[in-house]
């Protein structure tokens, strides 16, 4: 019963055409709660991860349109660096997707020619800019709560965030909320999916986990519709979201997430353990001490702001290594830290960028351990 009920939802012979074009394409679509992706990056990308205003929101898609008919559209403004569909456990689209462009001028161009767009199957599209929201708001956090303590947490419990900002809130002052701003759209809406239930099941701490935005709209991931970032009244904005390297290792599953109690669990619910002091409590260093973490953690330790990275290929040399000029701007620094670094490319486009911003933040390190007669650990 329950599967004729299911054939009646789906189209069996969209269903059947998406495969067929997977297998003419060699198109890789991976689910991921409850969204289908392609690309981020697509095979044989060769730019830099696409910034701010490159992602269009495409709303208003037949239920049984699939990116069979949906990737190529999109594709013949301009190359996709990645597609999200929001995805239904019914196989269902939810009537909304984001397509990203690698620069903002292909994103307009994507608006301007198929919005209103009619497709064969029936059904006009909706697309506009997507307005990337990257803020979430905690609440009911523990007042003793420490900022650095719950950055480092917060990054072992998800993915991209790259800034924190406590701030007292509510009618008279007395709760601590915390704006969290996010390296991507995708990252905080994955990030609010499993930070409340993983505070609960590793800290036995119930907080609230909600988009930073306007009180009269809606977050897209459950209505299918977008609205921008807000800061709420009373509280100062967080500054700017910082261009960050990429994250070098896969998001952990909550099920993953941690695989041992993580900083002496919270610090015991976050409060002080008796006899222990505050100091003897902060994390020793980051968990995964590649180069790339290491300075980050160094940065946020010395309150030195968040390293922006900026690396240009230069030339591949004859002798097989591809030679890079960077430039990595510490905001606490007058002057950026910059120079040449020579690598041997890696089995892929990715591994080859992750291996160039693991030389640039040694040779950043190095740098700063010469100038401070400091050690990183």
């Amino acid at each position: 019963m329950e599967g004729r009920q299911l054939q009646q939802v789906l189209n069996t012979q969209r269903l059947k055409s998406l495969q067929e074009w997977m297998q003419e394409s060699s198109i890789t679509l991976t689910q991921v709660n409850g969204q289908r992706k392609y690309g981020g990056p697509p095979p044989g990308w060769q730019g830099p991860v696409p910034g701010p205003g490159c992602e269009v929101f495409i709303s208003q898609i037949p239920r049984d349109v699939y990116e069979d008919r949906l990737i190529p559209l999109f594709q013949s403004i301009g190359t996709i660096y990645e597609f999200r569909l929001m995805m239904n456990f019914s196989g269902q689209n939810r009537g909304f997707a984001y397509a990203k462009y690698g620069d903002p001028l292909t994103a307009s161009t994507a608006v301007m020619t198929l919005h209103h767009y009619r497709l064969p199957e029936g059904g006009c599209l909706t697309v506009r800019k997507s307005t990337e929201k990257r803020q979430l708001r905690l609440g009911d956090l523990p007042t003793s709560i420490n900022q650095l303590e719950l950055l480092t947490v917060l990054r072992m419990l998800s993915d991209g965030v790259e800034e924190v900002l406590l701030k007292m809130a509510g009618p008279k002052g007395r709760e601590v909320v915390a704006l969290v701003n996010y390296s991507s759209h995708y990252a905080a809406s994955m990030a609010k999916k499993v930070l409340a239930q993983a505070f609960k099941k590793h800290y036995g701490i119930s907080i609230t986990v909600k988009w930073t935005s306007f009180s009269k709209s809606k977050h897209v991931s459950e209505t299918g519709q977008e609205d921008g970032t807000f800061t709420p009244p009373g509280l100062s904005p967080l500054p700017k979201p910082s261009i960050t390297p990429p994250h070098l290792h896969p998001k952990p599953s909550l099920q993953d997430v941690p695989a041992h109690p993580p900083l002496q669990s919270f610090f015991r619910a976050v409060g002080s353990p008796a006899g222990l002091p505050r100091d003897e409590m902060k994390p020793q260093g980051p968990v995964n001490r590649d180069a790339v973490s290491l300075l980050q953690w160094m940065c946020e330790v010395n309150r030195l702001g968040t390293p922006r990275y900026e690396v240009r290929f230069h030339h591949a040399s004859s002798d097989g290594f591809l030679c890079f000029s960077y430039e990595v701007l510490i905001p606490c620094f007058l002057i950026p830290l910059y120079g040449v670094i020579q690598i041997l490319p890696g089995p892929s486009v990715q591994a080859t960028k992750e291996e160039v911003y693991r030389a640039v933040a040694e040779l950043v390190i190095q740098t700063i351990c010469k100038v401070s007669n400091a050690r990183p650990f």
